[in-house]
C-alpha cells in the first residue's frame, strides 16, 4: 500500500462536510451514481494513469470484508 502525504490538511473535515452534504437526501443509487461522477471528474483532474492505478490499488487494498 502507498502512504500518500497528506494535501488536504488542514481542510480535511471541511471536505468531509462538502462530501457528506452532497449525499443528503439522496437515493442509494443516486448516492452511488454521484460517487462515480466523483471518481471520473477526480481522475480526469489527476490525469496520471499510473498515480491513478495506484490510487485503485490502495483503495482495494482497504477491503477486508
Amino acid at each position: 500500500m502507498t502512504v500518500f502525504p497528506d494535501r488536504l490538511a488542514p481542510f480535511q473535515d471541511e471536505f468531509y462536510s462538502a462530501l457528506m452534504a452532497a449525499h443528503a437526501g439522496l437515493t442509494e443509487a443516486q448516492s452511488h451514481a454521484l460517487n462515480a461522477r466523483l471518481v471520473l471528474l477526480m481522475a480526469n483532474r489527476i490525469g496520471d494513469l499510473d498515480v491513478l492505478t495506484d490510487i485503485l490499488t490502495t483503495a482495494r487494498s482497504y477491503d477486508h470484508g
